[in-house]
């Protein structure tokens, strides 16, 4: 019954470059219609976008898929058949998150009908072969019927193919006149991008003056981060040069208070000294005191004798 749109927006289109696999290029000179299809006849869905005369998103949606969203605003998603990666720039985190939700969606949506195809393939072919089956035994018993039996099986078959055929042609007005909305709803689309381009281009102008300020801007803040680095490498060799001067300064405390204990052992040992020193001076005195009295009475004795002596002489 044809495509129909179940979901619009707009975004600026990019496809990866073919050669680096890593840059992005755009595919549109402004945010453009990205839509979501949905093909009724085969049971498909498709991501459709068109800019001016140019189809520049034709992706069919498989389960295998995924959008993956690598910014605020920013999302992209890998297609095999057509062998590149679509990105999608979005004005609003908003719309990105919209646009992710029906991505997956779609994709479950495209699975299940994956799996509804493959269980009507295998139910047409086991049908198939009843019906080969069924027509065998069916040959042989007209074989051996009358001839008025034959031809009203074959009219009851001109029957279901007359009838078919009806069917086939009414699905093919319908599918005809969902064929016309669907392209008068793209007429539609294209007309309203052509008028907006003007538009678009001065938005795509000021983001392109914006990014340029924001990148100035960037480059100011990672000069400023790398004169912070190298403000942060000169404090930590400060901080290395402090640490190294504290631990010299508590070896040189150590080793001055193992000094002063030192000193303070000599002096109490000096101290300890000169009082011994004094009370053997003070011995010495008395001593020396009494040696002078035993002395003085010795030589007062000396004198007696002597006189003694010089009286005996006199005497004689």
């Amino acid at each position: 019954m044809g495509e129909q749109p179940i979901f619009t927006t707009r975004a600026h289109v990019f496809q990866i470059d073919p050669n680096t696999k890593k840059n992005w290029v755009p595919a549109s000179k402004q945010a453009v219609t990205v839509s979501y299809f949905y093909d009724v006849t085969r049971n498909s869905y498709r991501i459709i976008s068109v800019d001016g005369a140019k189809v520049i998103i034709n992706s069919t949606i498989t389960p295998n898929m995924t959008f993956t969203k690598t910014s605020q605003k920013f999302g992209q998603w890998a297609d095999s058949r057509a062998n590149t990666v679509f990105g999608l720039g979005f004005s609003s985190e908003q719309q990105l998150t919209k646009f992710a939700e029906k991505f997956q969606e779609v994709k479950e949506a495209a699975r299940l009908a994956r799996d509804k195809s493959q269980e009507k393939i295998e139910t047409s072919s086991n049908h198939s072969q009843a019906s080969s089956v069924n027509g065998t035994d069916d040959e042989k018993a007209s074989c051996a019927g009358p001839a008025d039996t034959h031809l009203k099986s074959e009219n009851d078959k001109l029957k279901i193919a007359l009838t078919q055929s009806a069917a086939n042609v009414k699905k093919w007005e319908i599918e005809l006149q969902t064929l016309r909305e669907s392209n008068a709803r793209l007429t539609s689309a294209l007309q309203e991008s052509a008028a907006s381009v003007e538009q678009w281009k001065r938005q795509f102008s000021l983001c392109r003056d914006e990014n340029d300020r924001l990148r100035n801007k960037i480059d100011e803040l990672e000069e400023q981060c790398s004169e912070i680095n190298r403000e942060k490498e000169k404090n930590t060799q400060l901080k290395r040069r402090i640490e190294e001067l504290e631990s010299e300064l508590r070896e040189k405390e150590t080793a001055a208070e193992r000094d002063n204990q030192n000193l303070e052992d000599k002096v109490r040992s000096l101290k300890t000294d000169i009082e011994e020193s004094k009370y053997r001076q003070r011995h010495l005195k008395v001593e020396l005191k009494s040696f002078l009295e035993v002395l003085d009475g010795k030589i007062d004795d000396l004198h007696d004798f002597r006189r003694g002596l010089s009286k005996l002489g006199a005497d004689n």
